[in-house]
């Protein structure tokens, strides 16, 4: 168990300050070449968060050399700070592809510090033309998102090495294609438990509940609240508390990775209360998973939390 320290659209002028200045430190003496070549010609490739690195690995192939800065599912993603060895990874980059809505403002700040060229950058906010004001950053989870971010990898890997655009398309289609086990396992979520109650400590797999047409009945000010480090209103931990005392929802579904004493306290209530618990997770656990049999665990994990009433805390 961890407490938060951090919030998701965090900011923090002292956070991007002390980015900027490391990567100006060393800035002269890591990058005065810009983006260089991997190792056999590879594209030098980083994921801001690991489901995009793992993306960048299935439609890049054998062409690609591709890493994540943020993967450590012990880690609040939230409360994530660079260093001089991400700066140096971020820097040395042909491709980046990042979240935005300020989720992963960290990257943006190294790229301003240490402009390229030769880099191409993928901001998934961007891609999917959302407003800086999009309440939940945890884009990956909805299921419209992957499927387009894959084109976009294919087309910027396709761009830096023209001659593999081919291969890389056809990785890309053959992602996209890969996730109709995923979209029939949320269709027949759908069909056959509608409108299913939920509870939730934070909007980490919102995205996903509705696409399983489950009803989510913890205020939004709540989740945003927990989301960002701040402490929810008391009526809004009313709120919460009645949805377990009063068994108004079917199942819990918690941030695996953060928790602190109020959420810990929701999972205790929900154990006496005989509600099942799911544990979801913001960055892909690993090892074991790619993108798609994580999304597929997810779902499978809520169903049997409505149809068994089994909990899955740990993927």
């Amino acid at each position: 168990m961890r407490t938060r320290i951090g919030a998701a659209r965090r900011p923090a002028a002292v956070l991007l300050l002390a980015v900027a200045a490391a990567v100006m430190a060393t800035a002269a003496l890591a990058y005065s070449s810009g983006a260089t070549a991997g190792v056999d010609g590879k594209i030098i490739a980083v994921g801001a968060e690991n489901e995009y690195a793992d993306l960048i690995s299935q439609v890049g192939g054998k062409y690609v050399q591709a890493s994540a800065i943020m993967s450590n599912p012990n880690t609040d993603p939230h409360s994530f700070e660079a260093s001089i060895a991400v700066a140096r990874e971020v820097g040395d980059a042909q491709l980046i592809v990042q979240n935005g809505v300020g989720y992963d403002a960290f990257i943006g700040a190294i790229e301003s510090a240490v402009p390229s060229g030769a880099r191409a950058v993928i901001d998934v906010q961007r891609l999917l033309k959302l407003p800086d004001s999009t309440p939940n950053p945890h884009l990956w989870y909805d299921p419209a998102t992957m499927p387009r971010v894959a084109g976009a990898i294919a087309a910027a890997l396709s761009a830096i090495q023209p001659a593999h655009a081919g291969y890389f398309r056809a990785n890309a289609a053959a992602f996209t294609a890969s996730l109709q086990q995923v979209a029939a396992a949320i269709a027949s979520f759908k069909a056959a438990y509608p409108g299913t109650t939920v509870a939730t400590t934070e909007p980490v797999a919102d995205y996903l509940l509705a696409a399983l047409g489950a009803d989510n009945l913890t205020p939004w000010t709540f989740q945003d609240d927990i989301m960002n480090g701040v402490d929810p209103s008391p009526q809004d931990v009313a709120a919460e508390r009645a949805l377990f005392t009063e068994r108004k929802v079917k199942v819990l579904v918690y941030n695996q990775q953060v928790t602190d004493v109020l959420t810990q306290s929701f999972i205790t209530l929900a154990e006496q209360n005989h509600i099942p618990i799911v544990g979801v997770y913001e960055t892909m656990p690993e090892p074991g998973y790619d993108f798609q049999t994580w999304m597929l665990a997810e779902v499978q994990d809520l169903r049997k939390a409505v149809a068994d009433k089994i909990s899955s805390e740990h993927l």
